[in-house]
């Protein structure tokens, strides 16, 4: 049986605050040294899967760059599969700007099924989580299933969050709810789907042709074709699966990963999480200085009196004397200035915080605090927690020495658009 696989990567990703203000959320830095998508591809290559379409929409670039031809992933193919980024275009038939999952999957499907392809699965490029692939292609087939969707159980406070499943002693699905106030059980869509090609050309067809149609998988697609009595299975997993889809999400996620052990071992050399890298030089830590329970990627510097704990710091941060770093996700090249104090926050690429400045606060409830790209901060502000930094805002930016808690502060100039 042929398989392709077609990554949605399209989304803006708006509930990520400034990390999505210049990059859509696939692509937004994670683990260090990871782009969130690099699960999803990962996934696809230690399953078998060489035949991977992307299809991407809002601020691409970020993704195309990392991906280039695929050779991270061995997916730089040019006759048995390969990967493949597909973009909106003006044609002279009905196509324009993507205006749901399912849409962009139909617009693409006389890409999608050259080959042709037997199956079709369709998966998400925002979620972090280690699957076999070739595990639910197999469940699919053994159980005659038409159309298949990874199912995991979550906090059922958490559950109005998803499409809900209700299934069978089989688990065959009865119901499809997408994202109810009151969801009846906490067994949710993952946004993993195997379809068979013929039913997913013929379901797609059907919802382009309907006027009051959002074209979306969960709202539209998956319903119906559970409402006519389709062969819709769930696929039970157990393991670890997040949503990055907010900023709490992706705080927690990467807190996750600072546990011992941890809920997803990035140190299983059986399952590689394959990412496209820089040339950075070895870690340097300072004699003098602390590190505990912490992720320290390639470039870092950390400076004699410093002290991170709980943190991950991507490429190239500087931790610079005396500065603390607590509870904190610090992305490629920023540089954390002399007595600088930063808790419970996310700060972007190539920010440049001054000597003794604070940000955000450990408290019984925090509310984290971001500083987008390529923001500078002057000496001896203080940015308290739940504060939003823009991108690009620079020390004339600022009005007073501090910013107060839950304020929203973007620059003043016409912001770089890259």
């Amino acid at each position: 049986m042929k398989t392709r696989a077609v990554i949605l990567a399209g989304g803006e990703g708006s509930r990520l605050g400034v990390l999505t203000a210049k990059r859509t959320k696939p692509a937004v830095p994670f683990a260090g040294k990871y782009r969130i998508i690099d699960f999803t591809l990962s996934n696809c290559v230690n399953s078998g899967l060489f035949d991977v379409m992307i299809l991407a929409q809002y601020r691409p670039h970020s993704l195309i760059e990392h991906i280039g031809s695929g050779v991270p992933w061995d997916l730089d193919r040019n006759f048995t599969g390969g990967v493949s980024i597909h973009m909106p275009y003006k044609a002279r038939g009905s196509s324009d700007w993507y205006l749901g999952t399912a849409d962009a999957v139909q617009q693409n499907f006389l890409f999608i099924k050259r080959g042709p392809p037997d199956l079709v699965l369709i998966l998400s490029g925002d979620h972090i989580y280690r699957m076999d692939y070739k595990a639910m292609i197999d469940y699919h087939l053994g159980h005659k299933s038409e159309l298949t969707i990874a199912a995991i159980r979550v906090p059922m406070e958490e559950a109005s969050r998803f499409g809900i499943l209700g299934v069978d002693d089989q688990l065959r699905i009865h119901s499809f709810i997408e994202k109810p106030k009151e969801p009846p059980s906490n067994l949710v869509n993952m946004g993993v789907y195997l379809f068979d090609s013929d039913l997913l050309n013929q379901a797609l067809w059907d919802d382009h042709m309907r006027a009051d149609s959002s074209h979306d998988f969960g709202k539209d697609i998956l319903p119906r074709l559970v409402a006519q009595d389709k062969r819709v299975f769930a696929y039970p997993f157990e393991g670890y699966w997040v949503d990055v889809g907010t900023v709490e999400s992706y705080w927690k996620a990467h807190m996750d990963l600072l546990v011992t052990p941890p809920p997803i071992d990035l140190n299983d050399r059986s399952w590689i999480v394959h990412t496209r890298t820089e040339e950075r030089p070895p870690v340097w830590i300072e004699n003098g200085s602390t590190v505990l329970d912490s992720m320290i990627t390639d470039g870092c510097e950390i400076a004699k009196g410093a002290r991170v704990e709980r943190s991950v710091l991507g490429p190239g941060v500087r931790v610079q004397p005396g500065a603390v770093v607590y509870e904190s996700v610090i992305l490629t090249d920023s540089i954390i200035g002399p007595g600088v104090v930063v808790e419970h926050s996310i700060i972007d690429k190539k920010v440049r915080i001054g000597e003794k400045v604070r940000i955000g606060k450990v408290c019984p409830q925090p509310a984290i605090t971001m500083i987008g790209k390529s923001s500078r901060i002057s000496p001896g502000m203080v940015i308290e927690q739940g504060v939003i930094i823009g991108p690009d805002v620079i020390e004339s930016d600022f009005v007073d020495t501090t910013v107060r808690e839950g304020a929203y502060l973007q620059t003043k100039r016409e912001p770089f658009d890259v």
